[in-house]
């Protein structure tokens, strides 16, 4: 089966994504040239004619207002002031279609903070080098780290280089590879809140930016708490003078809509919406990902997405660990607010939004707030929670949630929920949307199935038996791990007689492709640094996120509900069949066929 052909680029847009880009240089000429705003990530971007050149994008195109100059003193006033374009940055082009072209003039500083955390350690240094070594990563480019810890240069690069692999399928001067990434990751020790720290964190990323024009993005893989000082200190010390600079925020944000409402607020304080990029990792994996292009570019399955032909959608997320020692950072947010508020909510809106008017980041975010704004209040009757409890099992005795020295004796924090949700609106009105998550279950795997409807006067109803559910066509998307899509349908078995089998259409990621699926952070590190934001959550999505869950929260933890116990490694609390039961749905992951 022959693929559609590529180019060799590290990455490729969209056609439309050029006529964005024409519409958006269009909006930038109009722009005043110096923002009134205070805040000093704000940086206004020229666009220079060489841009438009480049592009194919004619004077007349672009400025169809512009009246006949009278006298030659004005013309050249008009031509100096379009020319002089070329000493500023085009990243706000950029930032607003998500065209990418290479800049020899620029370069981009990436500032990891909290780089001697777990995170940075395992994810984000590896993530670099991964685009780095695929050819992603601009031409100039610096990764620095910074945290409290005393480290050295040499020091810090001994800790990233033992968390560096290259791909399985290109091996090739890997080590080489590696000893040129390291030798452009560099270390700042400061503290979080002083802004004199980052004052000296930015005398070192001018020495290593070398008079090019300075394009920053800086990491936070620390703490909630300290976000805003260290935003702030980044903003009043280190940003950059004459490129963009922008932040990327790890979740949680916040644990309710109040606090996550005062997050925002503080962050835009000092940074523009547009220069925030609140990270999803789940919104990185190929699988979901793929899911507008499974639907949208599929006649087959357009059609059918709906209420008119699916019966249920379920979400489902589950890990065979438990909290091994971060007891103490999830007691404090719960499986709920973990997992489902965000991971499990954003493919849902992703899955069930409308077809959106483009590709552009803001299009697409525009369809999934209308979606997480359909839906209807998360009512208690409709949840299950769950916590895991001791368990022996092949002469091996597994710890119960409490067993966890981080946690609270007699902790109530759910490691298990199970939820029903509706979208009202005319697309989906009806169709249950079960979720289900868990700590501490039988096997990980995270995947979406979609049942269809029962076949109306199906004709072969005596063959099937009396189980429907075994019959139901069913669509199932596996996120990880073994990236899988697969089409579950009848067919007849070969021979003389009418013998019906249930068999798979099966797209198997690793077997269709010889190339090594990209890690989550590594397409969202690369949107970042392109401008990117169809990925990241919008301010607005996250208040329509937090407005569904914050009550049902604050239910749970008045009320003090007692979750249902069930052992560690098995499929979790018997509530949640009951559940699904009400809604005549029968999980997808507990029969035979997986």
């Amino acid at each position: 089966m022959a693929t559609l052909p590529s180019s060799h680029c590290c990455r490729i847009y969209s056609s439309s994504s050029s006529l964005s880009y024409s519409s958006s240089l269009h909006r930038s000429l109009q722009r005043v040239a110096v923002s009134p705003s205070p805040k000093r990530f704000v940086v206004s971007a020229k666009v220079s004619q060489s841009v438009l050149q480049q592009n194919g994008v004619s004077m007349q195109d672009v400025a169809p207002a512009v009246k006949p100059v009278e006298n030659e003193t004005a013309f050249k006033k008009l031509k100096d002031g379009l020319l002089s374009a070329t000493a500023g940055s085009v990243e706000e082009s950029k930032d607003s279609s998500g065209f990418s072209f290479e800049e020899t003039g620029s370069t981009v500083s990436i500032t990891v903070v909290g780089a001697s955390g777990d995170l940075a350690k395992k994810k984000i240094f590896p993530a670099l080098f991964a685009l780095y070594y695929e050819g992603c990563l601009p031409k100039h480019f610096t990764i620095f780290g910074y945290a409290r810890s005393k480290m050295t240069d040499a020091e810090l690069r001994t800790m990233v280089s033992k968390t560096l692999t290259c791909r399985i399928d290109q091996r090739e001067n890997c080590g080489e590879k590696m000893d040129q990434f390291l030798e452009r990751c560099f270390y700042h020790s400061g503290q979080y809140d002083s802004q004199d720290h980052f004052a000296q964190l930015d005398k070192k990323l001018k020495e290593h930016e070398g008079g090019r024009i300075p394009n920053r993005l800086f990491y936070l893989s620390i703490p909630p708490n300290i976000f805003i000082d260290a935003v702030r200190c980044a903003s009043l010390s280190a940003s950059s003078g004459n490129g963009w600079t922008r932040v990327i925020v790890e979740k949680p944000f916040g644990r309710d809509s109040e606090s996550s409402a005062a997050l925002t607020k503080a962050l835009k304080q000092y940074l523009e919406e547009d220069q925030i990029f609140r990270i999803d990792h789940y919104l990185g994996k190929e699988l979901v990902e793929n899911l507008s292009v499974l639907r949208f570019s599929n006649l087959i399955f357009e059609p059918l997405w709906s209420r008119q032909y699916i019966r249920n959608v379920q979400l489902i997320f589950s890990e065979d660990f438990g909290t091994e020692g971060r007891g103490g950072y999830f007691d404090n947010y719960g499986i709920i607010r973990d997992i489902m508020q965000n991971h499990l909510l954003q493919i849902l809106a992703l899955f069930a939004m409308e077809t959106p008017v483009s590709l552009d980041a803001e299009d697409i975010r525009n369809e999934k707030v209308k979606v997480l704004r359909s839906m209807r209040p998360l009512q208690l009757e409709n949840v299950v929670t769950g916590q895991y409890k001791s368990h022996v099992r092949g002469g091996v005795t597994y710890p119960a949630y409490t067993d966890d020295k981080t946690v609270p004796k007699g902790s109530l924090t759910p490691t298990f929920a199970a939820a029903a949700l509706f979208i009202d609106n005319a697309r989906w009105d009806g169709v249950p949307f079960l979720m289900k998550a868990g700590k501490a279950l039988h096997n990980k795997r995270a995947e979406i199935r979609v049942q269809f409807r029962h076949v109306p006067g199906n004709l072969y109803n005596r063959n099937i038996g009396t189980d429907l559910d075994r019959a139901t066509n069913e669509l199932v998307i596996r996120v990880q791990p073994d990236e899988a899509i697969f089409l579950k349908i009848n067919n007849k078995v070969p021979g003389l007689g009418m013998r019906l089998d249930r068999s798979n259409l099966n797209l198997h990621y690793a077997a269709r492709y010889s190339t090594e699926i990209p890690d989550a952070y590594e397409r969202l590190l690369l949107d970042a640094i392109e401008g990117e934001r169809r990925l990241f959550i919008r301010s607005d999505e996250l208040d329509a996120a937090w407005s569904l869950f914050t009550p049902l929260l604050k239910e749970i933890e008045e009320k003090k509900i007692i979750p249902e116990y069930y052992p560690y490694g098995s499929r979790g609390p018997v509530g949640a069949h009951y559940l699904a039961a009400r809604y005549k749905v029968r999980w997808g992951d507990v029969g035979v066929e997986q």
